[in-house]
């Protein structure tokens, strides 16, 4: 019988993932303090808007990439 192995471009493809997750995490709350600290200025809706948007898309990229690397260890081939 033979023992599951890990699918290495998948795990690859789930690490890149995470990756993207990991910038958007740092991007995302920069942009929504830059926003927030400046509400006299005209860009403050479309930077909060912007930064909500980067924040959700992070929170969206961390469950796909853990659910990439789940399934490159875990899942069939």
């Amino acid at each position: 019988m033979e023992t599951p192995r890990t699918n290495k471009g998948l795990l690859v493809e789930g690490l890149k993932t995470m990756g993207i997750t990991l910038f958007l995490m740092f991007l995302g709350p920069v942009i929504l303090h830059t926003g927030l600290s400046n509400p006299d200025k005209p860009l403050y809706i479309p930077l909060i808007i912007a930064g909500i948007f980067i924040c959700g898309t992070a929170i969206y990229f961390g469950f796909k990439g853990i659910r990439v690397i789940m399934k490159s260890m875990f899942g069939s081939k």
